[in-house]
């Protein structure tokens, strides 16, 4: 697996490097192709340490953040693999539907795991709404009227499908289409 590291806050050392590369490695069984991943360190205050990893393996994303209080890097690296291991494996009939060849060999997958795995996404409400064009600004204080944690719009600028949200750690962030 190809690995991207970035730091915020905190200096990355080779251990640290090599015991994630490790770690992720033991995901490539999961992809025919080689799948990119891009890690995030970083360390607030009181010494919570937060890793986010996010894997690009075809056309599908995989991501991860998970923090620990300890100080200890490398049980937040654990808790993201592992939690990375668990959504395809929870999710693996429909993610091998989807991907058909180009994403997970079909005997990749060891059946000795024990993850109930969702049959079918039960739909239970369905809205219809007009998106009327606007600036993120006016979307962000829309959303927070309506007290929800996102909200899809047109941008005023190019007429493209947009959404804001808000982000887990603070402030917001805007997912751009690009298509009118």
């Amino acid at each position: 697996m190809k690995c991207t590291f970035a730091c915020k806050k905190v200096p990355l050392n080779n251990s640290v490097k090599d015991y994630t590369e490790k770690k992720l490695s033991k995901l490539d069984r999961y992809f025919r192709e080689e799948a990119a991943a891009f890690v995030t360190f970083s360390v607030e205050k009181d010494h919570l340490c937060t890793v986010e990893i996010t894997i690009r393996g075809g056309n599908t994303l995989f991501r991860a953040q998970k923090q620990e209080t300890d100080g200890d890097m490398r049980s937040a690296i654990d808790a993201a693999v592992d939690y990375i291991e668990r959504q395809i494996l929870k999710n693996k009939t429909r993610l091998a539907k989807r991907l058909r060849d180009e994403g997970f060999p079909s005997d990749s997958i060891p059946d000795e795991f024990e993850v109930r795995e969702e049959k079918e996404f039960n739909i239970v409400r369905t809205k219809r709404f007009a998106v009327k064009p606007m600036s993120p600004e006016e979307a962000i204080l829309q959303m927070n009227l309506l007290d929800h944690a996102f909200f899809v719009f047109r941008s005023e600028e190019d007429d493209a499908l947009a959404i804001v949200y808000k982000r887990k750690n603070g402030g917001y962030g805007l997912i751009e289409t690009g298509e009118a």
